[in-house]
């Protein structure tokens, strides 16, 4: 079954208890549990991750782009948080 990686990014470990009023009541476990649901459907397995630390996911980035030239990895969904705005280092190991 080829697989792929969900990274999340800082603070949304914190989903659903962090200011719902403007991020709602979903957790990050409830997204887990939908894109774990979609995988099923799309004969994927889905490996759901989250780390506060930048460093992390730039290693969980190359890792993902090794498995994905070694044909183990479909590819890879992120929501980088705040790093969407600030960082170059993730920016980088993207491309």
């Amino acid at each position: 079954m080829a697989s792929i990686l969900v990274l999340n990014g800082p603070n949304l470990n914190l989903l659903g208890t962090r200011e719902p009023a403007v991020y709602g009541h979903t957790t990050l476990d409830d997204v887990r549990l939908l894109c774990e649901a979609t995988g099923q459907r799309l004969a994927l397995s889905v490996d759901f991750r989250q780390s506060n630390h930048e460093g992390v996911l730039i290693d969980w980035i190359q890792q993902a782009g090794a498995a994905q030239r070694q044909g183990q990895l479909a590819g890879v969904v992120m929501n980088p948080g705040a790093y969407t705005h600030t960082s170059v280092a993730l920016h980088d190991a993207i491309k």
